[in-house]
C-alpha cells in the first residue's frame, strides 16, 4: 500500500506543512465541523482510524489542560490506544534522554507523540531522531512528533485552529486580514507561529500591542516585514485606539510575568494595565470586531474581562471548540487515514544553489599583490585577508583569535589589523601562516562558516597562484566548535542530549539554529 503524503509527518513548527497542505486540513476539517453539527454519525466513520493497535502517547512536561484534552478527545473520535507519560514520574527527569525515552516507547508500538516541553527544538530533535530509529529496526513508518508547545518557541497546533477559525469569521476569503496582537508577544509561542502561519492570507497587516518588557522580539519582526506583512508597533490598547486604523480581529495573550524575574515583577500591575480590555473601550471599535484568545485567561487578571463573554466580541469559545476538530483532521493525516486524495501543486523548478566558495581568477596581466609579514615577503604558505571587514579593531582582534584557535592555525606567523586598501577608513584582520600546507576541501568549508566575506590566498614562490573569497555556507553543521547560544533549546549543551548542533543561513545572511530557531550572527555560533 502506497504511503500518503502526510503519514509519518511531523509537526515541530507550522512551516512544515505546506500553505496547500493546510488548506487540505482546514477543507477536511470543515466537511467534519459539518456533518458532527448534522449528527450523522456513520458519515464520520470516513474520518476515523479505527485500530485499537494504533498507539497516540501524550507526552506533557509541561502543565496543560486545554491542548492536552483536545488531543485526548481527539484521540478518543479515532478509537485507538492513548497513553499518557506522567512529567512527574518521567524518566525524563531522572536524567534519561529524550531519545532514549521515545525510541523506547517507539518500540511499545507507538505510532503518534504530542509532546509539551520547557525546551525549544524538541520535536524536531525528535523527528530526526526518531527517522534514525525507523530505519535501524525496520520501521516501515516513522514516529510522528506534533508539538503542543515548545517554551516560548511555538505552538503550531493552536495556529492551526487559529488560522481555521480566522477563515470562517472572514467567509474563507483569503484576499486579507488586519490582525492586532495583544499581551506577551515576548513569550507568547502562539503568537510566535503566527509568523509564518499568517502567509495564508494573501495581504497581511499586523499591530502590535504591548509594552517594551513584552514586546515581541525583533527578529520575528524583521521576518513579517521580510513577508511583506505590514506591521505597527503600540505600547499600549489605549495608544492603539487612540489612532484611525483599527484592527476588526484582536488576539490576546496572557502575561508570562512569572518568567521575566524580579524587577518585572514589581511593575506587574503597570504592564497589564497596558494590555487589558476595559469597559470604556467598547465605543471606539469597529463594528463586528471579534476577540481571541487561546486560553486559559489568568483568573485574577484576564486581559479579556468576563464582562465580554456575552458580547458579540466573544469569538474565543467558537475558537477554543474548533482545536477538538483541528486536532481530529492532524492525527488523521498522519496516522494515513486521511490525505490520500490531496492533490500536491506542480512539483516547483529546483533551485540552484550558487557555491560559497568563489573562486577568484588571477590575473597574469595585473601587477602581482605580494604579501609581506612585516619587511619578510612570504613565499609559500597561506595568507587569509579581509577578515571582518568593516568591523571595529577589537571585534576583529577577539574573532581572529577565535579563527586561529577553531581552525588551528598555530605555529610559524602572524596576525595584523589593517586598513583596507579600497577604503583607509575600513578596518580588517589579516593571518599570514608561511609554509603551511594548501587547506583541505573540509577545512575550507569550515573557515568560511566561521570568516564569511575572507579570502584565502594560496602563495607559492612569493605568488598568489590560488585565490578564494568565502561566503556564508546555506547551513552549518557537522562541526564540534559550534553551539546554540539559547539555553533553552534541546541541542544546547548544558542539557547533555548530544544533540548536532545546526545552523541554516537566512535570507538576511544569519544563522538560524535548526530546532529552535533563534537567529545568531556567524561570530556567535562558536565556543
Amino acid at each position: 500500500m502506497e504511503i500518503n503524503r502526510f503519514q509519518g509527518r511531523s509537526l515541530a513548527v507550522i512551516g512544515d506543512f505546506s500553505l496547500e497542505e493546510r488548506l487540505y486540513l482546514f477543507k477536511k476539517t470543515t466537511e467534519l465541523k459539518k456533518i458532527l453539527s448534522k449528527k450523522k454519525g456513520e458519515e464520520s466513520e470516513a474520518f476515523r482510524i479505527n485500530n485499537g493497535d494504533f498507539g497516540v502517547y501524550e507526552v506533557f512536561l509541561e502543565s496543560s489542560t486545554r491542548t492536552k484534552e483536545s488531543f485526548k478527545n481527539a484521540a478518543e473520535f479515532h478509537r485507538v490506544k492513548i497513553s499518557s507519560l506522567d512529567a512527574g514520574a518521567s524518566s525524563i527527569n531522572k536524567k534519561e534522554s529524550y531519545a532514549d525515552t521515545f525510541n523506547t516507547l517507539t518500540g511499545y508500538d507507538n505510532s503518534v507523540f504530542i509532546v509539551r516541553s520547557k525546551l525549544e527544538g524538541v520535536c524536531r530533535w525528535l523527528e530526526i531522531n526518531g527517522k534514525m530509529y525507523a530505519r535501524r529496526n525496520g520501521l516501515n513508518v516513522s514516529p510522528s512528533f506534533i508539538n503542543a508547545g515548545d517554551g516560548k518557541h511555538e505552538h503550531p497546533t493552536q495556529e492551526l485552529l487559529d488560522e481555521f477559525t480566522f477563515l470562517e469569521r472572514l467567509g474563507n476569503n483569503r484576499d486579507s486580514i488586519h490582525i492586532a496582537l495583544i499581551g506577551d508577544l515576548f513569550h507568547g509561542r502562539t503568537v510566535h507561529s503566527k509568523v509564518q502561519g499568517l502567509q495564508i492570507f494573501n495581504k497581511v497587516q499586523v499591530d502590535l500591542i504591548a509594552p517594551t518588557p513584552l514586546s515581541l522580539p525583533d527578529y520575528y519582526i524583521r521576518e513579517m516585514e521580510q513577508l511583506g506583512y505590514k506591521v505597527r508597533i503600540f505600547e499600549s490598547i489605549e495608544a492603539y485606539l487612540n489612532q484611525n486604523t483599527i484592527a476588526d480581529i484582536w488576539y490576546f495573550t496572557r502575561p508570562q510575568l512569572e518568567r521575566m524575574g524580579d524587577d518585572i515583577l514589581k511593575s506587574a500591575d503597570f504592564l497589564r494595565d497596558k494590555i487589558t480590555f476595559k469597559r470604556e473601550y467598547i465605543e471606539k471599535l469597529p463594528q463586528e470586531t471579534t476577540f481571541y484568545h487561546p486560553l486559559p485567561r489568568h483568573k485574577e487578571h484576564p486581559t479579556i474581562p468576563s464582562f465580554l463573554d456575552t458580547t458579540d466580541l466573544n469569538g474565543w469559545e467558537e475558537q477554543s471548540a474548533n482545536g477538538k476538530l483541528i486536532r481530529i483532521i492532524l492525527l488523521g493525516l498522519v496516522a494515513g487515514k486521511l490525505g490520500s486524495d490531496f492533490k500536491p501543486p506542480s512539483k516547483p523548478p529546483e533551485e540552484i544553489t550558487k557555491s560559497f566558495i568563489e573562486d577568484i581568477p588571477i590575473d597574469e596581466n595585473r601587477p602581482v599583490k605580494r604579501y609581506t609579514e612585516g619587511i619578510n615577503p612570504v613565499s609559500n604558505g597561506i595568507v587569509i585577508d579581509h577578515i571582518c571587514r568593516g568591523d571595529n579593531r577589537r571585534d576583529i582582534r577577539d574573532h581572529t583569535a577565535r579563527i586561529i584557535n577553531v581552525m588551528k592555525l598555530f605555529g610559524k606567523g602572524g596576525e595584523w589589523i589593517t586598513a583596507s586598501r579600497e577604503d583607509e577608513k575600513m578596518m580588517k584582520g589579516i593571518i599570514f601562516r608561511p609554509e603551511r600546507e594548501e587547506l583541505s576541501p573540509s577545512e575550507i568549508n569550515k573557515l568560511s562558516a566561521i570568516a564569511p566575506g575572507a579570502t584565502l590566498n594560496i602563495i607559492k614562490k612569493s605568488r598568489v597562484v590560488k585565490k578564494l573569497r568565502l561566503h556564508m555556507p546555506p547551513k552549518v553543521y557537522n562541526l564540534d566548535s559550534i553551539s546554540c547560544s539559547n539555553p533553552d533549546c534541546i541541542s544546547h549543551p548544558s542539557h547533555c542530549e548530544n544533540v548536532p548542533p545546526e545552523f541554516i543561513n537566512t535570507a538576511g545572511n544569519t544563522l538560524r539554529c535548526a530546532y529552535c530557531e533563534k537567529e545568531h550572527t556567524f561570530k556567535e555560533i562558536w565556543k
